[in-house]
Formats: structure tokens, sequence, C-alpha cells
């Protein structure tokens, strides 16, 4: 058992992505097509499973690679993320347009089975159940909730959704959403990568966490950091995470991120399975040499991508902030303190 006031002082990600292909009987789907093939073929193996992991039994392999690396590394816990599937604006399911799919209850059971992980779930408010769902998993110990917009096809200003956002702020559980642009899963709506489709859920008192920040991670798309930057002045209830900062284009804001008024609204994640390297931030002088050498020979990438982030600079609080967000539950009391 690990006390409370030990755990507080523990870092935590609260950005990993759970995958499985519904080898072990999880209902998770994986449908990787294209370009997208090589790309997570790529990550597979960059997180140390082996090459044929996707056609084989992903689902424990996974869950068995990701439960080392975080006993292995200087964090507290991990959330882990469910994947809801794509739905149009009439609540259907958009056949064949989402790449992969992880049930609620799939990361709310691990989350009880293994004192390393705390379960968020994914809910499309579109769904005609969506009200339902989010009890339910309000009632079996969601920590956090996450969506992609642009992704999901999520257009969360719809003033069809504001009962499901006034659920979430009387609950008191954050939303962890997507911004700026993708490039691993496909994208339905490119637009809804912009920031301020969130104004809705944070006028109804969500707690909402943009991933990304929604900083750019292609030569040629949108830009929308500004607009994230503008946002946390007039919303003290939104912050920012810093998932995925390690790979090119997508950390090129970290100073910025390092100063006030920003770094009091940041939070760590890593984004898990995305690949972690530190040559982008040595070549823009965010870490040293000595740093970028120490870390890159870490082969834990979870522990790896912590260690780069506290060599550029991000305070200790950044890394135990989401502590102090994240839903309290009786069912998962690690949300405030370890168990």
């Amino acid at each position: 058992m690990i006390k409370e006031t030990d755990a507080k002082a523990k870092p935590i990600d609260m950005h990993v992505h759970i995958v499985g292909n519904g080898s072990g009987g999880t209902g998770c789907w994986l449908r990787v097509r294209g370009w997208h093939r090589p790309l997570a073929a790529m990550m597979v193996r960059h997180i140390g499973l082996p090459a044929g992991a996707m056609e084989g039994n992903l689902d424990g392999l996974y869950v068995e690679r990701l439960i080392k690396l975080v006993r292995d590394s200087s964090l507290g816990a991990v959330v882990i993320l469910a994947q809801d599937d794509v739905y149009d604006e009439n609540g259907r399911v958009m056949e064949g347009v989402g790449s992969f799919f992880v049930p609620n209850d799939y990361v709310l059971n691990l989350a009880a089975m293994h004192r390393e992980f705390l379960p968020a779930v994914s809910i499309h408010p579109a769904r005609p159940d969506a009200l339902e769902e989010l009890e339910r998993c309000l009632a079996n110990g969601a920590v956090m909730m996450k969506c992609l917009p642009n992704c999901h096809n999520i257009n969360c200003n719809d003033r069809r959704f504001t009962r499901f956002w006034e659920r979430m702020a009387a609950a008191k559980l954050p939303l962890l959403a997507h911004t700026g642009d993708e490039h691993t899963i496909p994208v339905v709506r490119k637009e809804f990568a912009d920031p301020r489709i969130l104004t809705l859920p944070l006028e109804c008192g969500v707690t909402v966490i943009a991933a990304h920040c929604g900083a750019k991670s292609g030569l040629f798309t949108s830009e929308y950091f500004h607009v994230f930057a503008e946002m946390t002045k007039r919303f003290p209830n939104l912050y920012g995470d810093n998932s995925a900062f390690n790979v090119p284009i997508r950390g090129r804001h970290v100073p910025k991120c390092l100063r006030e008024p920003l770094a009091s609204r940041m939070v760590h994640g890593s984004d898990f399975p995305v690949p972690v390297h530190g040559h982008f931030a040595w070549m823009h002088g965010f870490v040293t040499w000595k740093d970028f050498r120490r870390c890159e020979n870490n082969p834990n990438t979870l522990e790896r991508d912590y260690q780069l982030k506290l060599a550029m600079g991000f305070a200790p609080e950044s890394f135990t902030r989401i502590w102090g967000l994240l839903r309290r539950t009786a069912a998962y009391p690690q949300a405030v303190g370890r168990r």
C-alpha cells in the first residue's frame, strides 16, 4: 500500500492510451489502414513489443508491458484512456470511420485490477445513451473523460450537449480533449481541432484539459496554441497538457509553457505509445547535450518522456497538479492519494 502523503509527491502521466485488437476478449478493436499501418508498427516496436504483436495477443502484451514501464519509472500512476466510436450528429455510429475502439468497461476493469492505473472513460455526447453511460461510468469510478473532437466528430459547442457537460461539471469529472491537428488516427472534422470548440463545456463549469495545448505537429497544418493561451485568460478551469511535446514541431512552444501565466496551467502527459525522442528539444536548445544523451539512453519510454520534460524546466508541481483535478471516487481513492 502506498500512503496518500507519499502518493501526492509522486508524478502522474495523465495521457496514456490503451490499445488492443480484441485477442483477449476485451472488446477492443483495431483497424489500421494505409500509411497508418507502418506508423502503428513503429509505435509498437518503440514501446518494446515484438513486431508481430498487432496480429497476436496485443491486448495482453500491451497491458503487461505498460505495467512494467510504470513500475520501473518515477511515476506514481498513469491515467489510461478508453476510446469511443465515431458518431454522426444524430447519434448513429459512422461505420468504418474509427480506427480503434477501447471499451469503458475495459479501462475500468484494468484500473480495478492494477494499482498503477486510473480510468478515463470515453463517451461521445451524441450517443442516445450518453447520459446513462456517463452515470454508469461515474458509479464505477471514472476519474476523467477523454475525447478527440476532430476525430470523434464532436461539436462540443452543440447546445444539445449542455446537460451532458453540466452533469460532468456537477460530478467534478474533468475532460481531456484533443486540440490541434492529428496524424495517428483519421480526422473527420479538421476544424474541430480549434480549442474554441471547448467553449460550452468550459462555460458549463467542466474542468477541461486541452491535450497538446492546441499546438500543431505538421508543417502545413493550422496552429492553435495562441488560441489556447488566450482562452486560459478567460477560463480559470482550462488547463493544457504537454503530451507529445517530444515529437518534432508539437513541442515548439515549450518556453512559453514554462513561464506564467501558462506554467500554472500545465499538467504532464506522454501520449504513450507515441514515440519519445529528445532530438527536437536538443536542437532547439530546450535541453543540454548531456541531458539529451542521458534521457535518450533510457529504454523506458514513460521515464524518458518524464526526464526530458524535467530537463526542459517544467516545474515539479506540473507533474503532480493533476492529482487535484481528477475526480475523487470511492472506487479509486488513488485519484487523490494512492491506496
